[in-house]
């Protein structure tokens, strides 16, 4: 099969296709049926242009049409089959030559394989992205840390997966959680789906040093992106675990580790984690272990942290979300999203789905867009969004192509594609 057939091309597909979180295939859902109705027969219309020539794809009418649910899984398909290849054609070189250019900055990567290539796991291979330590030195010192975080690979060895290992864009103490970061990362992550046939519900963060200084920040500001995340022997500075809710974090450190107190401080970030764990049951999954005898460097004992953290595969919509805004701001995470001018540090919002009932509580923020689709609410039936006792909303959100075509554009991750969105106001006028 092409990498871009049109929907009408897709009823004749014998074998059932995995795209995200929706499956179709004969006898079930078809991609696009005889009684397809005119939304998607003008996607196919517009899909089968040349991108170049292609119209805004939110001035078209038919791309806020009502879908079903059948309709949005198939649009959902062809427009990631659309987007992949596109893609593929765009970055086959940044691939090839493991250096992905963003901002003016160039990140270089290495990569080992880990696994049989031959019998893949059925919905992709995991990603582990290690993250090197060294940070405010020269060049040269920093190109060592690199090779030795490539080398660690070979002896954290996964069961299966990709492990990659890239070079900070800089040679800047902060190097893994400067703002450029976040992008690179969001890009790594998708090139590795597209040419490593990596699953989006099994990547894996991990880092040592400054390294896991880094981690100690992503992880909860890109909470979205990881089904883990390990810290090894790194400093927080002024990170907030309160993003990690649904994503189980490893803290390991030497005991005898004090460089800027590393020691104490994952000690005090383990009790941060115990306290937000015992408030929110099945939460804030975390171990934290101390390495007796053991300083900067705990002789591979940190090892442990992969078959933990291989346990756990992402839910891309949890029941639950809680987003604080780190000084690095991001538009979305999970289902939630915010306007971009709107972002502050230090925003939070918690967000709860119950049924066909989600509700929102927040500090410092106005305005909030709850991003919907069938793996979280049913949306054939009204939706009821409300703060405390006031109903913000509560009709039936129509799925649209429009809506699946602007998430997945922003994260490149069917997971992640939203068909309907509805936009509150938390504050009273």
């Amino acid at each position: 099969m092409s990498l871009n057939p049109s929907i009408s091309a897709m009823r004749t597909v014998l074998k059932p296709i995995v795209v995200g979180l929706f499956v179709f295939g004969v006898g079930g859902v078809l991609f696009a049926s005889e009684h397809s109705s005119s939304p998607l027969k003008h996607l196919d219309a517009w899909l089968a242009k040349a991108p170049t020539e292609r119209p805004a794809l939110t001035n078209q009418a038919f791309a806020r049409a009502p879908l079903s649910k059948a309709e949005a899984g198939a649009a959902l398909a062809a427009l990631w089959q659309d987007h992949a290849k596109q893609l593929r054609e765009s970055r086959a070189a940044e691939w090839r030559d493991e250096a992905i250019v963003l901002q003016g900055l160039t990140m270089k990567f290495k990569s080992l394989s880990f696994g049989d290539t031959n019998a893949l796991p059925p919905n992709g291979r995991s990603l582990f992205i290690s993250l090197h330590g060294g940070g405010n030195t020269a060049k040269s010192v920093n190109d060592g840390q690199w090779q030795n975080q490539i080398k660690l690979g070979a002896a954290y060895k996964p069961a299966e997966g990709i492990y990659i290992a890239p070079r900070g864009p800089t040679d800047t103490w902060n190097l893994w959680h400067e703002s450029h970061i976040d992008d690179f990362f969001a890009r790594l992550i998708e090139d590795a789906v597209l040419f490593e046939k990596v699953d989006a519900n099994r990547v894996y963060v991990l880092g040592y040093s400054a390294g896991g200084d880094g981690v100690y920040q992503l992880a909860p500001r890109m909470a979205d992106r990881w089904a883990a995340a390990s810290m090894m022997a790194g400093h927080p500075n002024e990170a907030s675990p309160l993003g990690l809710r649904n994503v189980p974090f490893a803290i390991q450190v030497g005991a005898n580790d004090g460089g800027f107190k590393r020691n104490q401080v994952a000690v005090e970030w383990g009790k941060k984690l115990d306290a937000l764990a015992a408030a929110d049951p099945g939460a804030y999954v975390h171990f934290v272990e101390l390495h007796e005898g053991k300083g900067h460097w705990m002789e591979l004992k940190d090892r442990q942290a992969i078959p933990w953290m291989e346990k756990f595969t992402r839910n891309p919509v949890p029941k639950k979300v809680v987003w604080f805004q780190d000084d690095v701001t991001h538009r979305s995470c999970y289902w939630l999203a915010r306007p971009t001018e709107d972002l502050k540090a230090g925003q939070l919002i918690k967000a709860e789905c119950a049924g066909q009932s989600i509700s929102l509580e927040s500090t410092n923020v106005t305005t909030v867009e709850v991003r919907l689709n069938d793996a979280l609410v049913n949306l054939d039936q009204p939706v009821v969004i409300r703060v405390g006792d006031r109903v913000l909303s509560s009709n039936v959100p129509p799925r649209t192509i429009s809506w699946l075509a602007e998430t997945l554009a922003e994260k490149g991750d069917t997971n992640l594609a939203f068909s309907a969105a509805v936009k509150v106001r938390l504050t009273a006028e």
